[in-house]
């Protein structure tokens, strides 16, 4: 990012075409522009760097395992296509369970600023996660609707003059997910992603599940460093590296034994 420019997000698309088990270079990853005005600037995805004694290992998985990860994989693959009716209305959702008091003037608003998106049209944003970036907010919303306005109107805690913008960031959780569990690949190389799967072929909602941890567990981070706009990406690493801790934790059988679940009671 050249900081004399204009502010951006770095998300990379999430490709229909990508092939499964093929690395993904971060260079590839996809600039959104956003207005000078926005105060997201600096705010980027962690892509992390698979480490070597990784690289050439695979786990195998049960008939169930591979059903629910080609599940999820099928989810990842979908884009948002503002064109489609059923996606409009994903999107008329999200806006409603936001801000129940307030109507939306349209899919195309300045109000959508109001809720973190770069500009006045969010599926420009969409383009770097995908509907699966939609459905997170969604499940996040729906289920544990406390924890979701605290983290939409910052109600929580000693906030910087600097705020990081919700939605964005939170498309931005959606991608560190994928690349930290390994989603892409035909079959885990990590540990963590091996783990996740005997999750998710328990629970089909355990991606979600997990993406509203990791984004109460991501603000948790954020207050505790007092971090403002410019250490996202620090807090974001931070972040993974302890959802990455918990999960390889040995009394952990589900989701919700995870300690960072408690936050999403709190």
């Amino acid at each position: 990012m050249d900081d004399r420019e204009g502010s951006f997000v770095a998300v990379r698309r999430i490709s229909q075409g990508l092939e499964r088990g093929s690395v993904y270079n971060s260079s590839s990853a996809e600039a959104v522009p956003g207005s000078a005005a926005w105060l997201g600037r600096g705010l980027s995805c962690v892509c992390a760097q698979r480490r070597d004694s990784d690289a050439n290992s695979t786990f195998d998985l049960t008939p169930a395992q591979e059903e629910s990860l080609q599940n999820l994989q099928n989810r990842i693959d979908v884009a948002y296509d503002s064109t489609i009716p059923l996606h409009q209305e994903a999107l008329r959702d999200l806006w409603k369970l936001a801000f129940p008091e307030e109507e939306l003037h349209g899919l195309i608003s300045e109000q959508w600023k109001e809720m973190g998106w770069q500009g006045k049209d969010p599926s420009t944003d969409f383009r770097g996660g995908g509907l699966i970036s939609l459905e997170n907010l969604l499940y996040f919303a729906r289920n544990f609707q406390k924890s979701f306005q605290d983290l939409l109107r910052k109600q929580v805690g000693d906030r910087s003059v600097w705020e990081y913008p919700f939605a964005v960031a939170g498309i931005n959780l959606t991608f560190m997910l994928i690349q930290m569990l390994d989603l892409e690949a035909v079959k885990p190389r990590t540990i963590v992603g091996a783990t996740f799967l005997k999750f998710l072929s328990e629970n089909e909602s355990a991606f979600d599940l997990l993406y509203c941890i990791a984004f109460k567990l991501m603000d948790q981070q954020w207050l505790s460093m007092r971090a403002s706009y410019m250490e996202f990406n620090t807090v974001m690493k931070s972040t993974r590296r302890q959802l990455e801790r918990e999960l390889m934790l040995e009394d952990i059988m589900h989701l919700e034994d995870l300690p960072s679940y408690a936050l999403l009671n709190q």
